[in-house]
């Protein structure tokens, strides 16, 4: 097995339970504030009416069934032995406390769940929930999941986010405060942004108290603003080969500390319009791996050229 080139999250988890362990992911039937009005409309340009999540709350299926057959699933496929619970479709600390601590608990008493990952806007983390997430990291493993996207305001704006960086590098100071690790979400693709723009997010990344990044590309889904835009020619895909560059660059700007949790994106086939080559994800994956060796590139590379 070639070694990797970047600090992945598989071994983090390996190194911390001794043991493989695996998300699995949960639709709690929450919502988002740029849904409901409270800061907007209609979503980011790029998400649609499931929020990245699989529907099941819409289903009926509870928090345990959901995560009962995941590891069924997982069992049998990885031979994963612990879990993690990944609260992923849309604001998932956007709800009162005692509804949350209801979903998270329920998802604790799980036998094998070993901890959350709880994805959720900047804009959605209010004090007495970081306090009760800090009150569980003390007998499990927390993680909050912040989806930045950008480090540019005029992008945020672009995309309909609903939050600027500002709200991000606040909700972070208060993470981290509570000694809470966090994850970055980026997108790499979005409208209107060049490459260094790109590169820019990295920079800013670097610069920030993080325990971890996941890197997605901008896939065009059905349903979505950024599907109109696509058919009408007002928006173009990156390429499989600048997606691997990209991506490649991105990783030597972050420092070889912080945990790479995702190099590219899962869309669901059936939601899928643009680009075809995002379902190849084995593939893309090789090629990004490929590219790193090729070019020498390692995650923290340029951050050590230049001394820091």
């Amino acid at each position: 097995m070639k070694t990797k080139r970047y600090r992945d999250y598989n071994s983090y988890l390996r190194s911390l339970f001794g043991c493989r362990v695996q998300k699995i992911t949960v639709d709690a039937g929450f919502t988002c504030p740029n849904r409901d009005g409270t800061c907007g409309w209609g979503g980011c340009v790029y998400c649609n009416a499931r929020g990245s999540g699989t529907g099941a709350a819409l289903c009926g299926a509870s928090i345990t069934a959901q995560l009962e057959a995941g590891k069924a699933f997982l069992k049998k496929r990885y031979r994963a032995q612990k879990f993690l619970a990944y609260f992923q479709a849309f604001s998932n600390t956007y709800a009162p406390l005692p509804q949350l601590k209801a979903r998270y608990e329920e998802a604790l008493a799980v036998p094998d769940v070993v901890g959350l990952t709880i994805g959720t806007r900047p804009d959605c983390v209010p004090d007495d929930v970081l306090d009760y997430l800090a009150e569980l990291a003390r007998t499990h493993l927390i993680w909050l999941e912040y989806g930045l996207q950008s480090a540019h305001d005029a992008t945020l704006a672009r995309i309909n986010r609903g939050h600027d960086v500002a709200a991000f590098v606040d909700a972070l100071r208060r993470a981290r405060m509570r000694t809470l690790p966090v994850c970055a979400h980026v997108i790499l693709g979005l409208p209107g942004e060049s490459r260094d723009d790109m590169l820019g997010t990295a920079r800013f990344l670097a610069s920030q108290d993080l325990q971890a990044v996941k890197i997605h590309l901008l896939y065009v889904i059905k349903q979505t603003e950024l599907a109109e835009w696509y058919q009408r020619g007002d928006y173009q895909c990156l390429t499989r080969d600048q997606y691997v560059s990209l991506v490649a660059e991105f990783l030597s700007l972050l420092p070889a500390s912080v945990i790479i949790q995702r190099l590219t994106s899962d869309p669901h086939p059936d939601e899928l319009v643009a680009p075809r080559w995002a379902l190849e994800k084995r593939r893309n994956l090789e090629a990004i791996q490929s590219f790193l060796e090729e070019h020498d590139l390692f995650q923290g590379k340029a951050l050590r050229q230049i001394g820091r």
